[in-house]
């Protein structure tokens, strides 16, 4: 069995070694990847770095955390990338939204790839008005921040520091964009969710070391540092299940004589997922709930100058504080929503009945057409409950967790996103390896046939 194993594991490697595209675009993600975090140190201009950094310890455990944590460290920071993706995605989640709302939006939807690029390009400008206007309260935002403890994160506040603040985070939110794109185009995976998952793998290290760190001091009991570990393994192989899980409904197709002048009917299965909107609803749920918090969260500094105003913001930041039990209701609705608006989106019950009326397949019992869209329905909608349901439970009791013991990275969003991620690339690698095979077997078979005439 060892040996078996072995010449199995030495074949795939051979394989992959003359996967010549297939290099090319891991090397080609790799390196944009690194890119992406080079960019994640790169400040804005006029920005006091030290000031900054005890500005943003005593925000502590708050909603910048958690939004750092998906910027990998660059909110942090205050880099040029210090948004992150969260524009685009919101804006990707309001032409969605559009196109289910507005007839004009769904007819473009439908047109196909001139569509689709048009689409695309009212995403973009949206995510460009997003970006000034979250850039310019963040600009604010850090001119007052601190003021009543002495400090200013703002070498030279005014308004040349805002048209520049706001121009940076314009500029590194597009480029991400440009990147994440060129990632899905010319390398491998999603490149939006790979960037996501990047900036959530690069701020592990530092979380696993402050776990070690207090059990090592005793701050920490060994027990808390094994029941941490044995809690994540737990959490990412109840993932890996629900991912796989499927729902398989039977299609039979009408008998058809072979070759042999025997009549033989065709079967197949149509595979829905349990979770079919994958990390989507998440990763929606938690933009939609950040962009408007970091407004506040800014915002708020320049307010605390009005005493009314500044009581108002306080009581939102607290109510809406992550962890906070509205903060988790919010963000369970958010995910139950858009599980089942993404699923509507991305499967089709009725263009499917359609399919399989024209091409004579049926569900045995179910007469085809209409009673066959309603059962689709019906069967998507049972089984995008229990998806909802395992999005929830997976995103919020390890959040709630960790969050309580101070560990935001390794969060039940975050273990999801990682875990998602990687299996739809290793889904990805395996489909080029997959294709490479199958494309030097037609090659032998042309010179075979070639040699033979």
């Amino acid at each position: 069995m060892a040996t078996s194993a072995e010449q199995m594991a030495s074949l795939n490697l051979s394989r992959f070694s003359q996967a010549t595209e297939l290099k090319s675009r891991i090397w080609f993600t790799i390196g944009a990847l690194i890119v992406f975090r080079l960019l994640s140190h790169v400040p804005l201009p006029g920005i006091d770095p030290k000031a900054l950094e005890t500005l943003f310890s005593t925000t502590k455990g708050g909603v910048l955390d958690f939004f750092n944590m998906f910027s990998g460290g660059s909110l942090q920071r205050m880099s040029l990338i210090a948004l992150g993706v969260m524009p685009y995605i919101t804006a990707s989640i309001v032409v969605q939204l559009g196109t289910s709302l507005s007839p004009t939006l769904a007819a473009l939807k439908k047109e196909g790839e001139s569509g689709r690029k048009k689409l695309n390009q009212y995403t973009r400008f949206g995510t460009v008005a997003l970006t000034i206007v979250q850039g310019y309260f963040i600009a604010v935002g850090l001119e007052s921040w601190g003021a009543n403890q002495g400090l200013s994160a703002v070498v030279e506040p005014g308004l040349l520091f805002r048209v520049a603040c706001v121009t940076a985070l314009l500029g590194g939110t597009m480029f991400l964009m440009w990147l994440g794109e060129q990632i899905t185009s010319r390398g491998i995976g999603n490149g939006i969710s790979l960037i996501i998952m990047a900036g959530i793998v690069s701020t592990l290290p530092k979380t696993l070391a402050q776990v070690f760190e207090g059990g090592r001091t005793g701050t920490m009991q060994p027990l808390a540092v094994l029941g941490i570990g044995v809690a994540v393994l737990a959490v990412i192989a109840f993932i890996c299940f629900m991912e796989r899980a499927q729902r398989r409904v039977l299609i039979q197709y009408p008998k058809r004589q072979t070759a042999r002048g025997m009549m033989q009917a065709d079967k197949s299965f149509l595979p829905l997922k349990i979770n079919t909107a994958g990390v989507i609803p998440p990763i929606f749920a938690s933009s939609l709930l950040l962009m408007p918090l970091t407004i506040v969260q800014f915002a708020g500094q320049q307010a605390a100058q009005d005493s009314k105003m500044g009581d108002f913001v306080l009581t939102m930041t607290n109510l809406l504080q992550h962890g906070s039990p509205l903060y988790m209701t919010l963000y369970a609705l958010g995910i139950i929503f858009f599980c089942f608006f993404y699923t509507a989106v991305v499967f089709n019950p009725e263009e499917t009945a359609d399919n399989l009326k024209r091409y004579g397949g049926f569900i045995p019992g179910i007469r085809p057409g209409k009673n066959t869209e309603n059962y689709l329905d019906y069967v998507l909608t049972r089984i995008t409950v229990i998806g909802a349901g395992y999005l929830t439970l997976v995103c919020l009791v390890p959040e709630f967790m960790f969050s309580s013991l101070g560990f935001v990275a390794i969060g039940g969003t975050s273990l999801l996103i990682v875990v998602n991620v990687t299996m739809d690339t290793v889904t990805q690698i395996q489909s080029h390896l997959l294709a490479h095979q199958y494309g030097d077997l037609i090659k032998k078979a042309k010179l075979k046939g070639g040699t033979r005439r």
